[in-house]
């Protein structure tokens, strides 16, 4: 049997790695689904969504030269119409976004706030960073009376 590029196949998960999934096909053949075509969210471990002996629908991505195979699962799956995944860095609405006791930060209106708009909130925030910063400082590095010989 030949694998095709874009042919969706059931296989049997036969080993587990950090960065991806071991899956035989048919007549012998494995292929590779690497963590990244596992589901469309972020996936920090394999062996939270796989295990072994686990039966998947898996797409061919691709066939090397020399024989290795690309699998992905998150292809496999059937899609309504218009779908469209999750992009990455798509955070919105989540607490605690860049300073858990802050004000927020940049994310209060993602959208709504024009360049120069962002660009005077970073400014100002940063002055109020390195003020604080020479404040907490100053008084650590030693004054005249204390230079030693």
């Amino acid at each position: 049997m030949a694998i095709e590029v874009g042919a969706k196949l059931e296989g049997k998960v036969t080993g587990i790695t950090h960065f991806g999934a071991f899956v035989d096909l048919a007549d012998g053949v494995t292929g590779l689904v690497h963590i990244s075509e596992i589901a469309d969210h972020y996936v920090k471990d394999v062996n939270d969504h796989l295990k072994i002996d686990d039966i998947v629908t898996v797409k061919v991505i691709n066939v090397d030269k020399d024989g290795k195979i690309g699998l992905s699962i998150k292809q496999a799956i059937d899609r309504p119409e218009g779908y469209v995944p999750p992009q990455r860095g798509d955070r919105q609405g989540r607490p605690g976004d860049r300073r858990p006791g802050g004000r927020g930060g940049f994310r209060s209106a993602p959208g709504k706030m024009s360049f120069e708009e962002k660009m005077s909130r970073f400014l100002r925030d940063s002055e109020e960073r390195i003020s604080s910063l020479k404040k907490n400082t100053e008084g650590k590095r030693g004054g005249r009376g204390s230079r030693r010989g």
